[in-house]
């Protein structure tokens, strides 16, 4: 089932490959939302805020992984493309090894520091305890992160983007049905919603690995062996290593923004967590068809194929646009009943927070959906710092703003959102005026500014 993405029509081809991966994430945003609204339904504000609040955390610490998992699968996608098997083994290896470490220490520091954790986030007195409570348990689960990620990556560099998105639904049919379970059932409250998160994260994750080392010859010869060459390792640690950088900083900046919001006490914490399911929903599918997108340009860049460079880029720009447009439309007229999906309409101050969020947002997907193109690109030719660049221009300006803004009595907390989009264009206009500088250099030279 790999797809060799460096032959057939562009379009059609870089549209079948991001579809399971857009169907995948789908599914992903499916559970926290469902998540979301059986917290909010059988337990309550508290504890959506709470695990919301978690939530924000564990995709900082897990952005880790995800780093140096998209790192790694550019340089398999370019061992794919120049179809070398012994670099892509020891690649493999490489890989494999830092992932474990890191997944390893991240588990551990994570556990020991809770408590400081939870001091630092400015979590509520009268929602210490639950948070404590959903993290310890939610922290046992990074090396399942660690596994799904590794095999995932390996599987959709090879242009197989179906198995991850197999394996991901089962965890998503599972999480769902154990939170009704743990939740609804049982009453275990949010440590329930945690025991459920943290099983179909290992049933998935093991899955997932089990499959891809039975199917795969380059990956049963790589575990065999194990061999590590001094060079593979030195050009997964510097992908890997920016790229990791790039989503830490995205994320610490996210973290650090939840941790601003929380000082605005419980109301605003819970409509901001559920106004975020909903964006993050929202733009979900430009993410993934970015990724996709990552995928196909470092295959092409590995064969030499600049042409094919060229149109994908034009193709990708125009899919991503035309989505976010009726993504903005979309999210304006339909915010507030999807506030209620998560918050009883009686809960009119949390709705109405959330639909601020949604509202100031919502409109300025296009920032976002070109700023995921330039951190696709700049991956996938070899630029990667370039991706850590922008993320830290649009990170930087939007926790500037916001801790600039939100002390003002007459802005408050829509100082927050308003720095989130102001941060994506910035950073757009960087990256497009870096491309227009070194498109030559990057094999772009066709695309037309």
């Amino acid at each position: 089932m790999n797809q060799d993405l460096t032959k057939g029509s562009v379009f059609p081809t870089m549209c079948f490959f991001a579809l399971p991966m857009i169907l995948g994430n789908i599914l992903q945003q499916g559970y926290n939302v469902a998540d979301t609204w059986v917290v909010g339904h059988y337990i309550g504000s508290d504890a959506l805020a709470a695990v919301g609040s978690a939530f924000a955390l564990m995709t900082c610490l897990t952005s880790v992984l995800l780093g140096l998992c998209m790192g790694s699968g550019v340089v398999f996608s370019m061992s794919f493309g120049k179809q070398d098997e012994k670099r892509l083994e020891s690649s493999i290896c490489a890989s494999f090894l830092l992932t474990a470490v890191i997944a390893v220490l991240l588990t551990a520091l994570s556990l020991l520091g809770v408590d400081g954790i939870i001091r630092w986030m400015n979590i509520p007195q009268e929602i210490t305890e639950i948070t404590r409570d959903y993290l310890v348990l939610i922290f046992c689960g990074i090396p399942a992160v660690a596994v799904y990620n590794f095999f995932g990556a390996y599987l959709k560099a090879l242009g197989n983007s179906v198995i991850p998105l197999v394996f991901l639904c089962i965890s998503t049919v599972l999480n769902i049905g154990l939170d009704l379970l743990f939740i609804a059932v049982l009453e275990q409250g949010t440590a329930g919603a945690a025991a459920a998160t943290i099983l179909s994260q290992y049933i998935s994750g093991v899955g997932i690995g089990l499959y891809a080392i039975v199917k795969n010859k380059i990956l049963r010869n790589a575990f065999c062996h194990f061999r590590i060459k001094a060079e593979n390792l030195l050009e997964i640690t510097n992908y890997s290593l920016l790229t990791c950088l790039q989503q830490s900083v995205m994320n610490f900046g996210i973290l650090m923004v939840q941790g601003l919001v929380n000082t605005f006490g419980v109301t605003v914490m819970a409509g901001f967590a559920a106004a975020v399911k909903i964006d993050s929903f929202t733009y979900m599918p430009v993410q993934e068809y970015a990724n996709a997108f990552s995928t196909f340009i470092a295959q092409n860049a590995g064969a030499k194929k600049k042409e094919r460079i060229s149109l994908g880029i034009r193709y990708a720009v125009m899919t991503s646009f035309s989505y976010c447009i009726i993504a903005s439309v979309s999210i304006w007229f339909l915010a507030e009943p999807l506030m209620q999906l998560f918050i009883d309409a009686r809960e009119a101050d949390v709705i109405m927070e959330g639909m601020r969020f949604l509202h100031t947002v919502g409109p300025f997907y296009c920032g976002i959906g070109c700023l995921f193109l330039f951190y696709g690109l700049y991956r996938a030719v070899g630029k990667p710092g370039m991706s850590v660049v922008l993320t830290v221009i649009s990170l930087g300006i939007r926790v500037g703003l916001s801790y600039m803004l939100a002390p003002v009595p007459s802005i408050g907390v829509a100082g927050i959102w308003w720095s989130i989009p102001i941060g994506w264009g910035i950073a757009d206009l960087t990256g497009a005026f870096y491309f227009m500088r070194h498109k030559n250099e990057m094999g772009c030279s066709a695309v037309k500014g």
